[in-house]
């Protein structure tokens, strides 16, 4: 289902990389007497635009806006998005190399060139390429899980290089997310690739087992973590949510000769029963879905001011429900790793710490147990 409005750029707000923030009138409603007719006109929106994509809006620029999601109240963050300047088109893009269509066959399909095909001259370093040399990969079920790797692994060493690979589970732009232009230019990430039909990273490739070779022989990292972007999708069953692919994730790791390191997702604060303690994507996805052993990464949440703020009894029960994740039972190791010290480079990040809405004050053991996964992978660099 697709909401359309028309509107009217009233003022230009905060921008990030690509994207830029817009305040916008509603002018227009196909069909005001429909149910979906709750963003009637003269409603002010945040709007936003991807100028790679649709131009450059400016102050009195009509636009077409697509408003389904903001009138559901669902994750693009209060946005709705800009679609079309109908009356003032971007300018065709100089002719170049490149042709990995990603979003294909969508209305906004995007080309791009790929770090991995013939045009690109990488190719040939890239054209039989078997293997990351052992490199650890950090897979984790949500994007607000980076930067809180990233300072897991800052903790053992702040020069290793760390890239990410931004899978397409949840937001198709990389330039949605604020936190990985932050980290970018704050030089805590060394680059990004976008796969499957995700794009706007540093690199474009055709899947996740490339982008992990680009990681490692085109960006040079020395850890690299992989996550979908903004906005996952979950239904409340078992297997309906888009988190599955981070056992997915730990299968190409290991195929590809990297060491995988299982961040579990973990809360204290979710209101959601399934979500709390370890989440049951995490138990599903390294349980079910990943066919190869990973290091699943055990918080023990021991030390620093953070502590008292956990439930009681917390971690003993996420160590009792990632047991079923290690032998006997289970394929991984599970590898438990202090969470002592890491408050303080959690709250050195120069990004904002939210994950569902919660921040490090509101809900620690998340952050935490994902830093707990960097400081192990870092651990691992040879």
């Amino acid at each position: 289902m697709m909401i359309w409005r028309d509107g009217v750029v009233r003022a230009r707000g905060a921008s990030w990389g690509q994207a830029v923030g817009l305040e916008v009138e509603v002018t227009a409603v196909p069909d005001a007497d429909r149910p979906d007719g709750a963003v009637p006109a003269g409603t002010h929106l945040n709007a936003l635009a991807y100028v790679p994509v649709v131009g450059d809006p400016q102050v009195g620029d009509r636009v077409l806006l697509s408003a389904a999601t903001l009138a559901r109240g669902l994750g693009t963050g209060g946005w709705a998005m800009v679609v079309a300047l109908p009356d003032r088109l971007p300018a065709d893009p100089p002719v170049g190399p490149g042709h990995l269509v990603k979003a294909r066959y969508t209305p906004l399909q995007t080309m791009v060139l790929g770090v991995d095909e013939q045009e690109s001259e990488h190719h040939e370093l890239l054209r039989d390429a078997d293997s990351i040399d052992g490199m650890p990969v950090v897979v984790a079920d949500l994007h607000s899980a980076l930067p809180a790797v990233i300072a897991g692994v800052r903790s053992v060493d702040p020069g290793l290089r760390v890239a990410y690979v931004m899978t397409d589970g949840g937001a198709l732009p990389a330039w949605f997310s604020r936190a990985l232009t932050g980290l970018r230019q704050s030089g805590w990430l060394g680059g990004s690739v976008t796969v499957g039909q995700a794009f706007g990273g540093d690199l474009e490739c055709v899947n996740l087992h490339t982008g992990l070779l680009a990681c490692r022989l085109v960006l040079d990292a020395d850890v690299t973590v992989v996550a979908q972007g903004p906005g996952n999708l979950g239904t409340g069953t078992r297997w309906g949510f888009s988190g599955t692919s981070c056992g997915e994730a730990v299968n190409a790791a290991a195929t590809l000769g990297g060491r995988p390191v299982a961040s579990l997702r973990v809360s204290g604060a979710d209101p959601r029963e399934r979500h709390r303690g370890v989440s049951h994507h995490s138990l599903t996805a390294y349980g079910r879905v990943a066919l190869a052993p990973a290091d699943v990464v055990v918080p023990s949440f021991d030390g620093g001011d953070m502590e008292p703020r956990l439930p009681a009894g917390f971690g003993a029960r996420v160590r009792d429900e990632a047991e079923p994740l290690g032998a006997p039972s289970g394929i991984h190791r599970l590898v438990p790793v202090s969470t002592g010290g890491l408050d303080d480079q959690l709250r050195a990040s120069p990004v904002r710490l939210s994950t569902m809405g919660r921040g490090l004050e509101e809900d620690p053991a998340a952050f935490l147990a994902a830093a707990a996964a960097g400081r192990h992978a870092a651990q691992l660099v040879p």
